[in-house]
């Protein structure tokens, strides 16, 4: 395999996932607040959000895999 200089993370592609990952969250939270079986507000909150943040890890995760993978069949190309 040949190395090449390009940059695997630009600060780009960071913004673009921190987007995406943050959109996800919100998203995700809002979907999950309703099935919490609490009535309280504030446990509400917290288990939604910590939901929320396992999911988007793994959606973040999701992204990078991607990312590596659309990279390497791009390069087999050429």
């Amino acid at each position: 395999m040949s190395q090449t200089n390009q940059k695997l993370v630009t600060p780009t592609s960071l913004a673009v996932d921190a987007v995406l990952v943050i959109a996800f969250f919100g998203f995700i939270f809002s979907i999950v607040r309703s099935h919490v079986q609490s009535h309280d507000p504030v446990m509400i909150t917290i288990w939604a959000g910590l939901t929320s943040a396992c999911m988007s890890c793994v959606f973040w995760l999701a992204i990078q895999m991607f990312r590596v993978v659309y990279r390497a069949q791009k390069a087999s190309k050429k």
